[in-house]
């Protein structure tokens, strides 16, 4: 969340000028005098201005017209004088949250506008999160100031409310009809006032704006509530917040109250922008059932630094991941004020074996660094099939080429076979999706024409593709119907769409026609780890044909009931009302397919107790569970409308529609009107993204003082040195890995792996529950991949030059260098810093540290720290200097030289200088045993 401010400092090209004042003369009858009509009011001509508009629904965006606006004052408009606003007014200028113009503001100083408070109080009763931020500002300038606030929230979020508090006055925000709102906000537009609200950015947020001015020593309150149904992503639900204050705030709160009636089975937190000094502000208590989050940082804690004592370092996302505990069983049916909820996601469940069909655009727009992460993606997901599955491979331009004539088993020979097809991959041609499908289609049917599909087995089909289709068959509607015929409801199809130049409202039809989803795959860095993501979840079917049944006399306006698929992972859930003479025990039975057998849950659930169960007033608000149905509802029916016919789609958009009216749910169909204080014609900057258009973003450069060395640094490449004639000595370097012995009679020692070839066994500790590999570049001298893996809780840490990519519970992210980051994990604490320092610590482990190392012999490099807690079972080429160490006295003839034997084996140490890498750039030198391996 943030608040923004600027001063109340307008700039306008003429003619914007010009109609600006024409505006004010026709709404007001008064206005201020215009430059330019002053000096030549012969020259004014009618003005036409664009103004975005946003369809939501349409899923496009689109232009709106504004009217010319005739030069009504004449020469008389430009004698007027501008009248004082007068806030509270009865007339007002709306915002609506459906489009916008677009007018420069100029910054103020920061100690003009102070946000004294910044609260967020965020609710999840059982899944269901009810969140609700509040700024308060205060104008300490002498002038009139403009305040921006500014909120980043979840996508599948909606807003149910936005106030106003100025000087006691409260300006609402209301919940209309889109076309209602769109009627208001062109009399807006026709009456000279600005209108316009909300924008999008980045993969899972949408951002909420919305300015007003004020005048000096006053004060303003913004409330914004949001909610949300948490879904279950491979294992773990998260809450997704954004904290970006832009300036110290001398209250800031925030705290994360989580209720789960069936008991809390991990909870961690992560974020990108935590330091050790705001770690001591977070707080986390919890018990079976319950759990509390709180971030509540002091002025001190929020600064960047003693140097930049007035900028905050809070800017980026806090995230609270968690999970409940399960069985295997029908679920957990949770009944609160005549409405109930039931999750579905049974444990301990065998996975289906899949026939998939992976589906690649390989035309001239997949060329560059898109082909080559979707051949890094495609060799990793090859390597993940299970032995059980079969698999075929189809690459598509303006022809389909299947790898195989048919589906072959996933045999580590197949798969060996496949990776090497995959890497060959070129990208050229056009894009013919329509002949690609079909064939996948037609390959399948064969197959269980000739039962070569296992019983029992599932059928996927995985398109990839970044384009619309531009050979064969072009038309979407026509593809769309020739691929819903021949799949016929017998397979799954799931859409991907690479970046921003395909048709995505395409891709969603063609997938929710034929049982499966879409996804938009976001050109970037990690577009392989989003790639292999997406197939993670799909991964592994554990039920098919999944419907759930309750007795017809107890309930009423059930949501969806019944399910393809089942993934492991993943969460069905099924909401609804109870009827007023619902018995004391509701029972539910859930039924499917498993592999090779049928089954059939049974489940119960006492109404009283779990009516009880809720009235917990600090961690729950009440009624909740309605809206939850409300928003569950609305959701499916927007999706249903995706794959309707116009008939039906008018029913489902007019339920959706009164459902979002009556919740106040501000959704594709609803907009928010809002009214500020007369006088305010300040224009603002929204676009609300849709899956069709492009996402902006905004980059942060943040520069970050290095750290102070000990001892003898070295010249740092920023700060370069007037050049000597002579160079007498080669630079010193560091070592390949520096390995700190406490209890020894050395203190620490220095390897250089010189003989290392390909993968290498680094550490090993069963104990520890700690194991790490890396491959040395000898020629480079440093480190091209180290992996950490560690048991408990299981996690895998991959670093690369570029970047560090975390999996946690088959989920992947990946994390730039030298970003901060901060994440607690039961048993486990990653943090990282400016400098690029990453560490894995804990109580009782040995810390493990990740370094993107900038100085001599620049790359990866490896950090131990806390080695005393090495156990006796430690093994692996760095790890054997933890087990039966002997130094041999030094010699007599040259003290700088040793044996070191270790379990055995005799290694010659010398004494040498090196480069100290351990505390990040420029590093300095150190006299240290040495020895090669």
């Amino acid at each position: 969340w943030s608040t923004r401010f600027s001063a109340h400092v307008r700039f306008f090209p003429l003619q914007a000028s010009v109609s600006l004042c024409a505006w004010t003369c026709q709404t007001q009858g008064t206005a201020e005098a215009c430059p330019a009509v002053t000096a030549r009011p012969q020259t004014v001509r009618r003005w036409t201005g664009r103004v975005w508009a946003y369809s939501a629904w349409l899923g496009a965006s689109a232009y709106r017209e504004v009217p010319p606006v005739p030069w009504a004052g004449g020469a008389d408009c430009t004698r007027a004088k501008m009248k004082t606003p007068a806030p509270g007014r009865a007339r007002g200028i709306v915002l609506v949250l459906l489009s916008l113009a677009t007018l420069q503001t100029l910054r103020a100083q920061k100690n003009d506008i102070d946000i004294y408070s910044l609260t967020v109080d965020s609710r999840v009763s059982s899944r269901f999160a009810h969140t609700v931020v509040t700024s308060r500002v205060v104008n300490k300038a002498s002038t009139l100031q403009e305040v921006t606030f500014q909120m980043e929230l979840p996508k599948k979020a909606f807003i149910t409310n936005f106030s106003m508090i100025i000087d006691g006055v409260t300006y609402p925000g209301n919940i209309k009809e889109k076309a209602a709102a769109q009627e208001q906000y062109s009399a807006a537009v026709e009456r000279g006032e600005s209108a316009g609200l909300v924008k999008a950015t980045g993969r899972k947020t949408e951002q909420f704006q919305v300015s007003v001015s004020v005048a000096p020593a006053a004060k303003i309150t913004f409330k914004l509530v949001y909610e949300e149904l948490l879904v279950r992503h491979l294992g773990a639900y998260e809450l997704l917040l954004k904290v970006q204050p832009q300036q110290l705030v001398k209250h800031l709160q925030m705290d994360i109250y989580i209720f789960e009636p069936q008991g809390i089975s991990f909870l961690e937190t992560e974020s990108t922008f935590m330091t050790n000094e705001l770690a001591e502000a977070l707080t986390t208590s919890q018990n079976k059932t319950k759990a509390h989050v709180r971030f509540k940082p002091m002025l001190s804690q929020q600064q960047k630094s003693p140097e930049q004592q007035q900028d905050t370092v809070l800017d980026g996302n806090f995230i609270v991941r968690y999970d409940v505990d399960r069985t295997v069983s029908g679920g957990s049916i949770q009944i609160e004020n005549g409405y109930f909820v039931h999750y579905f996601a049974p444990e301990h469940l065998a996975t289906i074996p899949k026939n998939v069909i992976f589906v690649i655009d390989k035309s001239g727009s997949m060329s560059g660094r898109k082909i080559q992460q979707t051949r890094e993606a495609l060799i990793k997901i090859l390597g993940d099939l299970s032995p059980r599955d079969q698999f075929n491979l189809i690459s598509f331009s303006g022809e389909a080429t299947p790898w195989k004539p048919q589906l072959v088993a996933a045999s580590a020979e197949n798969v060996n076979e496949a990776k090497s097809y995959a890497t060959a991959i070129q990208a050229q041609g056009g894009t013919n999706i329509n002949d690609a499908i079909l064939m996948a289609v037609q390959l399948l049917e064969r197959a269980n024409r000739e039962e070569l599909l296992p019983a029992g087995s599932v059928t996927l089909i995985i398109l990839l593709t970044d384009g619309d289709p531009t050979v064969g068959e072009t038309n979407p509607s026509k593809i769309q119907k020739n691929v819903q015929e021949a799949i016929d409801g017998q397979h799954s199809l799931f859409c991907l769409g690479f970046g921003f130049d395909v048709s995505y409202a395409f891709l969603e039809k063609l997938a929710l026609d034929n049982g499966g989803l879409a996804r938009r795959i976001y050109e970037d860095s990690d577009s392989a780890l989003q790639l292999q993501d997406f197939y993670q979840e799909v991964a592994n079917p554990l039920m098919t044909s999944v419907a759930f049944e309750y007795p017809s006399n107890t309930v009423e306006a059930v949501t969806q009931d019944a399910f393809r698929l089942f993934f492991k992972g993943s969460e069905l859930v099924v909401a609804g009302k109870l009827r007023n003479q619902s018995p004391d025990v509701f029972s539910a039975k859930v039924r499917g397919q498993l592999h090779m057998e049928n089954i059939t849950f049974v489940t119960e659930s006492r109404v009283a107790e779990q009516e009880e169960a809720f009235w917990s007033p600090r961690y729950i608000f009440h009624s909740f569970m309605e809206r939850l149905w409300a928003y569950l509802t609305i959701q499916q029916l927007l999706e249903q409308t995706v794959s309707t016919l116009d008939a039906e789609k008018q029913a489902l958009e007019a339920r959706a529609l009164n459902l979002s009216l009556s919740y106040s749910f501000v959704t594709p169909l609803t907009s928010m009107v809002i009214t500020k204080p007369e006088g305010q014609e300040q224009s603002q900057v929204a676009e609300k993204p849709v899956e069709n258009g492009g996402c902006g973003s905004r980059v942060l450069t943040q520069h970050f003082p290095q750290p102070l060395p000990t001892s003898r640094p070295r010249c740092h490449p920023c700060h370069p040195q007037t050049p000597r004639r002579l160079t007498l000595f080669p630079p010193i370097q560091p070592p390949s890995v520096i390995l700190p012995l406490p209890g020894q009679s050395v203190d620490r020692l220095c390897v250089d792996l010189k003989h290392s070839q390909g993968s290498t066994n680094l550490l090993s500790d069963p104990g520890q529950g700690i194991e790490v590999t890396g491959h040395y570049e000898t020629e480079k001298a440093h480190f091209s991949w180290i992996e950490v893996t560690v048991k408990k809780p299981q996690l895998q840490v991959r670093a690369s030059p570029e970047h560090v990519v975390v999996t946690r519970n088959r989920r992947s992210s990946a994390y730039k260098w030298k970003k901060t980051l901060y994440s607690v994990m039961p048993g486990l604490k990653m943090t990282m810093d400016k400098a690029g320092l990453l560490l894995l610590s804990s109580p009782d482990r040995v810390t493990i540290g990740l370094l993107s190392w900038d100085g001599p012999g620049a790359g990866l490099r490896l950090l131990l720290r806390d080695t005393d807690r090495f156990s006796s079972h430690v093994s692996g080429t760095l790890g054997q200097f933890y087990q039966d160490v002997l130094w041999e006295p030094l010699a007599a003839a040259d003290d700088s030289k040793r044996t070191l034997r270790v379990q055995g084996h005799d290694h010659s140490a010398t004494r040498e200088l090196k480069l100290d890498y351990q505390e990040g750039p420029p590093g300095m030198e150190i006299s240290c045993w040495s020895v090669e391996l």
